[in-house]
């Protein structure tokens, strides 16, 4: 259909192939780390059931962004900010498009051998000049997209596989 527009996504960014993907399959996006100590580029990566990321050094993972732990020896993550973009295809009408799903995890301060302290994460999808914001939501990666999913119009469907706690 030529001239169609999608109600979610113009398009301008192409259309995105969708691919089956294993549980080894391994996603990674590039992002910002910012502390008392300044900002540092970081990647994260979702792969399995775990999501991971190198911070001056030290390796963390985690079952889901908001509750990564150092793997050994290694700082705690608190009073910090995390942010990153990760691309996700969109599907409306049976056109798959590109949108970009903005994250952003505070992480509040916690004690030397305590739990982490509050996670607050709010999810932007920027899709077709709208977005489509979770709130900050306390919970998990997968529970924020749920407040998105809800938002969209009837029929549009964010694609891929889950990023966090797949089986």
């Amino acid at each position: 259909m030529t001239g169609s527009r999608d109600p979610c996504c113009d398009g301008r960014s192409g259309t995105a192939t969708v691919r089956a993907m294993t549980a080894e399959s391994t996603d990674s996006w590039a992002g910002w780390y910012r502390d008392r100590l300044g900002a540092e580029a970081i990647t994260l990566s979702a792969g399995g059931q775990h999501v991971r990321t190198h911070i001056r050094g030290v390796e963390y993972e985690g079952a889901d962004f908001a509750v990564l732990e150092a793997v050994g020896a290694g700082g705690l993550l608190s009073s910090c900010v995390m942010e990153w973009d990760i691309p996700m295809p969109v599907s409306s009408a049976g056109t798959v498009q590109q949108a970009t799903l903005s994250c952003l995890l505070t992480l509040g301060e916690r004690a030397a051998e305590g739990p982490v302290g509050r996670a607050e994460l709010s999810l932007t999808l920027h899709c077709g000049g709208a977005a489509y914001a979770s709130g900050i939501a306390g919970g998990g990666f997968e529970e924020a997209l749920g407040r998105i999913r809800r938002q969209l119009p009837s029929g549009t469907e964010l694609g891929g596989r889950p990023l966090v706690g797949a089986s």
